[in-house]
């Protein structure tokens, strides 16, 4: 360890140059000493740790953790203590969970359990003022390497302590091979992998300090959920009640997706997505190659391409892949029916298409929604057959939750629609991901396909005025 010594002590230094022992008079004796004291207590308090602060570091040697002697007040309390969705951390469980944690990620991945860590993480307690209190990761990037510093509150929501977690060991492992730039792991990524290693027993990684104590002994709440192997278990539950997201969705979270505010839709969709992307042939593989490759790209749309190149040879076929992966999903567990006006209110957001207009070249646009028969008739064939092959996806998708007046209506649209993209048969449940685009020699025609549209349309209406509307109410 080296010090950059004082100008008084560097002056001392000099002036007892070329001096012997004889020379030495009392005042030069009392000098020496004065100097002496000043570079112990130098080297003192550079090996002594600060006051007032405890810690403790991991068996590997990769967490060092740091807390303030005393916890957060929040810690106590009731709806703290005995709430399982909140985690009370402390310096030595949270250097163990940091462990069982990286190994848990290293399974999913498929990692080499005995590969050595590049990068230490230092994990940084503090007090927690509320219960929203929000994660830090620092990257820093030194001439050894990188390291890390997460700056937490000891009282926070069970999620929110895993995404960081899991957040700053894909950045470990991203940046094994990084220089100058660190990796931007995307959010779809971090929240997926969260939830996907904590869905079973996420109390066996996840150590909370004891809520309280009862006979000189400390007492923690558990509670235990058994799932069977299915870790997807959570997200069923979600996505029962909200459509999974697109892929645009998942490429840009909104702030309110990413806090959990949307009921966790966006995280159960990115479960379901990492763990589709999983399932695929080498799918381990191509997203260990993913984050490897993101250091040395500007956006992780293209370290993706890159990787996934195998299964997704341009960018559209991912999200052709995904929609179909979202379909079967449903298909496999729909979930319990819509009431007629969750049906209703559903099967008109589907028909309608949001566009943008203009009324002169200097305006601000305008929002405005229009139906299908326009789109038909106006729209050039791409962009036109584009939005079509969403709302056939849409509507068989709706078809499995809709309430029984509206299901053969749904049906009825939706073999009205794939009839004139020339799907035929294929948009039934057994509709199949291609590669290209579909053409447009066998589409019915256009007249054929807007009276069509009308008719059913027309028979919207009469099945909504049947229905009572009590039935109707939201």
């Amino acid at each position: 360890m080296k010090f950059a010594l004082p100008r008084c002590i560097r002056k001392l230094l000099h002036q007892f140059n070329g001096m012997t022992i004889q020379r030495f008079n009392d005042s030069t004796i009392q000098r020496l000493s004065i100097f002496c004291v000043v570079i112990f207590s130098m080297f003192a308090r550079a090996q002594v740790p600060p006051p007032n602060v405890t810690s403790a570091r991991s068996i590997s040697g990769q967490f060092i953790v740091t807390g303030a002697p005393q916890s957060s007040r929040l810690a106590a309390r009731p709806e703290v203590a005995t709430n399982t969705d909140f985690v009370r951390l402390e310096p030595a469980l949270l250097a163990v969970s940091a462990e069982r944690i990286k190994a848990s990620l290293r399974r999913e991945l498929d990692l080499n359990p005995n590969a050595p860590w590049h990068g230490k993480i230092f994990l940084a307690l503090h007090p927690a003022q509320t219960t929203d209190e929000d994660v830090t990761i620092v990257s820093d990037c030194l001439a050894g390497g990188w390291n890390y510093q997460v700056r937490l509150p000891d009282v926070l929501p069970r999620t929110r302590f895993a995404r960081a977690m899991t957040s700053v060991l894909l950045l470990e492992f991203a940046n094994r091979n990084a220089h100058t730039r660190s990796a931007e792991i995307p959010a779809w990524l971090t929240d997926g992998l969260a939830r996907q290693l904590f869905a079973d027993d996420w109390q066996k990684a996840i150590l909370s300090s004891p809520g309280k104590k009862g006979n000189g002994l400390s007492v923690s709440r558990s509670v235990t959920t058994a799932r069977g192997l299915d870790p997807l278990a959570d997200t069923r539950r979600i996505l029962r009640n909200y459509p999974a997201l697109t892929f645009e969705q998942l490429s840009w979270p909104t702030g309110a997706q990413l806090s959990g505010a949307d009921d966790s839709v966006y995280r159960a969709s990115a479960q379901l997505f990492v763990n589709e992307l999983l399932g695929l042939k080498n799918g381990r593989a191509h997203l260990r190659a993913m984050l490897e490759n993101l250091p040395d790209c500007y956006n992780w749309q293209t370290a993706f391409q890159s990787a996934f190149r195998e299964n997704f040879p341009r960018p559209l076929d991912v999200e052709k892949w995904w929609a179909l992966q979202v379909v079967g999903f449903a298909a496999r567990d729909p979930g319990p029916m819509w009431t007629p006006a969750a049906s209703r209110d559903r099967l008109d957001e589907i028909l309608s298409v949001p566009v943008e207009m203009r009324m002169a070249s200097n305006t601000l646009p305008a929002h405005a929604n229009i139906s299908l028969q326009a789109v038909i008739r106006n729209w050039d064939p791409p962009q036109r057959d584009a939005i079509l092959q969403t709302k056939v996806r849409d509507l068989e998708l709706a078809q499995l939750r809709m309430a029984a007046p509206s299901v053969g209506l749904t049906d009825g649209y939706r073999r009205t629609i794939a009839d004139f993209l020339g799907l035929g048969s294929r948009a039934a449940r057994v509709w199949r991901w291609v590669k290209h685009p579909l053409v447009s020699s066998s589409k019915t025609n256009v007249n054929d396909t807007l009276k069509k549209l009308d008719a059913l349309d027309a028979r919207r209406r009469a099945i909504e005025s049947a229905i009572k509307p009590d039935n109707l109410r939201p």
